[in-house]
């Protein structure tokens, strides 16, 4: 894929400056587009203003509601290690209904997804391509992915034992949802829905129009990264510090690779273990894994 079409080149919007072109040519790659133009006078307030409504509208929105959360959790009496919190929980006492809200929880989720694919997409500019999310090299990007499930996986299962063993992690239960033949195609639709809301909006969407707005690669990198943290904050401070790393894993492999594709299939990967891996877990490690004692 060529520099013009990679994460990191913004590509023009209204009310901005000249591009601005590096001078030393060696710098081209996923963080030095060969041409970068940034967001000046009513072109930046623009852009601000919708990098905060799609955060409003997503991951920013639950990211304060777990602020609330947490701050609810640390002013009771009950201990952080006996409180519980449950990921996937039953929509309806009505196998049939249930099933038909959790699809339309899924449904509409993607429109988060969906919107901030069609801000990206511009003239001559095909989203996808953009943040790296298409077919090409895909079997490497895969080969990727399953990689960072390594490097991500196996640490974040010891952070939480960690946390757990400290008392700053909460008993999460991954899924709560009866057993009926659609519960596991649910579970794994349901990580898909994280993967992708999670990797393209913050990662994909939030790194290009912070690069456009002028930030600095760490800057982008750390801020994504607290902001992932900060939505795992209903999980307890274990999770949220867990996170963070996880952030900032991922967004230096972005700002590396310039695709989201590796990243969205690591975070699916993950996601599936947890949620559908989780009986055995409990049947494996009761101690670790079932109810906080009384």
């Amino acid at each position: 894929m060529s520099n013009s079409e990679g994460p990191f080149d913004p590509g023009p919007i209204s009310g901005t400056g000249p591009a601005q072109t590096p001078g030393d040519a060696s710098t081209a790659g996923p963080w030095f587009p060969r041409e970068v133009i940034t967001a000046a006078g009513h072109g930046r307030r623009r852009l601000w203003l919708e990098v905060v409504i799609v955060l409003g509208l997503s991951l920013g929105a639950s990211a304060i509601y777990s602020i609330v959360n947490i701050i609810a959790r640390l002013t009771v009496e009950t201990p952080l290690a006996d409180q519980s919190a449950t990921i996937n929980a039953p929509l309806s006492p009505r196998p049939w209904l249930d099933l038909t809200y959790q699809l339309l929880a899924v449904f509409f989720a993607l429109f988060g997804v969906a919107l901030v694919l069609y801000l990206l997409w511009e003239p001559g500019r095909n989203a996808f391509r953009r943040i790296g999310f298409d077919g090409s090299r895909l079997g490497r990007n895969v080969l990727g992915g399953v990689g960072l499930v390594l490097v991500i996986g196996i640490p974040g299962l010891g952070l939480y034992w960690l946390g757990r063993e400290i008392g700053i992690t909460v008993n999460v239960v991954p899924t709560a949802l009866n057993t009926y033949w659609w519960t596991v195609p649910i579970l794994v639709l349901v990580a898909l829905r994280a993967a992708l809301t999670e990797e393209l909006i913050v990662v994909g969407y939030l790194f290009t129009r912070l690069k456009q707005l002028g930030w600095g690669r760490w800057q982008i990198i750390l801020g994504s990264a607290v902001l992932r943290g900060t939505y795992h904050l209903y999980q307890g401070i274990g999770p949220f510090f867990g996170n963070v790393a996880m952030g900032v894993v991922f967004g230096w492999c972005y700002t590396r690779w310039g695709r989201t594709v590796p990243l969205v299939v690591a975070h699916w990967i993950i996601d599936i273990a947890s949620f559908v891996g989780y009986a055995l877990a409990v049947a494996w490690w009761p101690g670790l894994f079932g109810p906080s004692p009384t």
